[in-house]
Parts: structure tokens; C-alpha cells; sequence
């Protein structure tokens, strides 16, 4: 399962252009991207809630690492690793101790952690909801409808803060499942060291190796 919720992490990103709708939602998403497209690195640290209606819920932590020039990122979990360096990506299972690789798709219209901050910019109707207050701030709402009907989700809702960051992102299945990710802490622009983004069999040496490309 914990598979599928990394899956599923990145299969909710993908974009380039608003379509003409809720004017104060597309000015505040306008702001969110222009922010993110500003970076050239970033590093954030991520928690997991699952909400579901058959399985058992539970809670996650990670932390990914995006050098978006190179198209190049990081993700860890506590049982499972993504790497890619632009070219292929390297899944690390670590309970079942297999590598799977296969080929990076990094064109602009595909779902990769490459575009994970600025998911809602196309496939998607948007509306402002009032704002929301935690722990004394003040965050705004915006809740948004795949126009494909044939997603497994069918409403996001997305809060953003005062810095015009992402503060955390509420998916609603059609299973009836809830899936939370929290933004904890956001670092940008810093260098980042080339082997963040190299799988080195080194560190794996008990693992199986399955080549996908």
C-alpha cells in the first residue's frame, strides 16, 4: 500500500497554463507559481496522512530533494526511495529489497516530481473557499475538479500561506480515502551535491536489480 501512496504522490502533478476561471484563485495560483518557478533547487520536508475506508490508516515522513533544471529529484520514505537523475529512475523497495528501474519521462505534459508544486496549472476547474486559520495563521483555500471525470480522485483541496507557499494538499479519492500531504519546512536554492540524484549499487549490495528501460 505504502507503494501505491508514493505512486500516488506523484501521479497528482502535471501542468503548464490556467484556463479562465475563479479570477481571485487564478491570481493566487499565478502568485504560487511565480514564486516556484523562481527556484532553482529545493528541498522540502513532507508528512503522509491515509485516511481510508477498507485499509488502515496511517502516517508517513519523508523528504525530497528537486534540482528542476536538471529535471533531477530525490524522495525517501521510511520504506522506499525514488532517485532520478533526468534520464531514469531508480525505485528502491527496501522490504522487498529490489531496485526497479526505468526511463524518465520529463516531457511538460507528464506527471513527474519535476512539476510537484505546480500540479493545479492545467487539467483542472478551481474555486476560492473562505480562509482557513492554523495555529494563528491565516491560510488560503482554493478546492479543485479534475476535468478528466476518469481520475480515481475527484476534488483536491489545496491551503496556501502568507509566503504564497504550499501548505498542504487534501486528495479525495472516490474510494472515499483521504490522502493529506504537509509541507513541514521548504529550502530553496541551495546547492545541492550531484550524488543526491545517483543510484549507487554500493549502498545496495544485498538487493535485486530490475532493469524495466
Amino acid at each position: 500500500m505504502r507503494r501505491l501512496v508514493l505512486l500516488l504522490l506523484i501521479s497528482c502533478y502535471s501542468g503548464l497554463t490556467f484556463a479562465q476561471q475563479d479570477a481571485f484563485a487564478k491570481k493566487l495560483l499565478d502568485q504560487v507559481s511565480k514564486k516556484y518557478d523562481a527556484y532553482k533547487t529545493v528541498q522540502a520536508d513532507f508528512s503522509f496522512q491515509a485516511n481510508q475506508v477498507d485499509a488502515e490508516n496511517y502516517t508517513d515522513g519523508g523528504v525530497m530533494y528537486l534540482n528542476k533544471p536538471l529535471k533531477q529529484y530525490k524522495i525517501v520514505l521510511k520504506d522506499q526511495e525514488l532517485i532520478s537523475d533526468g534520464k531514469s529512475v531508480w525505485s528502491i523497495l527496501k522490504e522487498e529489497k529490489e531496485v526497479q528501474v526505468t526511463d524518465a519521462n520529463n516531457s511538460t505534459e507528464s506527471i513527474g516530481p519535476n512539476n510537484i508544486f505546480t500540479f493545479y496549472k492545467t487539467g483542472f476547474k478551481y474555486v476560492s473557499m473562505d480562509d482557513e486559520r492554523l495555529k494563528g495563521e491565516a491560510l488560503n483555500v482554493i478546492e479543485l475538479s479534475p476535468i478528466d471525470t476518469k481520475k480515481n480522485y475527484f476534488k483536491i483541496k489545496l491551503r496556501i500561506n502568507q509566503n504564497k507557499h504550499i501548505h498542504d494538499v487534501l486528495i479525495f479519492d472516490k474510494s472515499g480515502a483521504k490522502y493529506t500531504y504537509t509541507i513541514n519546512s521548504l529550502f530553496v536554492n541551495h546547492k545541492l551535491n550531484p550524488s543526491t540524484f545517483k543510484f549507487e549499487k554500493s549502498k545496495y549490495p544485498s538487493f535485486e536489480v530490475v532493469d524495466l528501460r
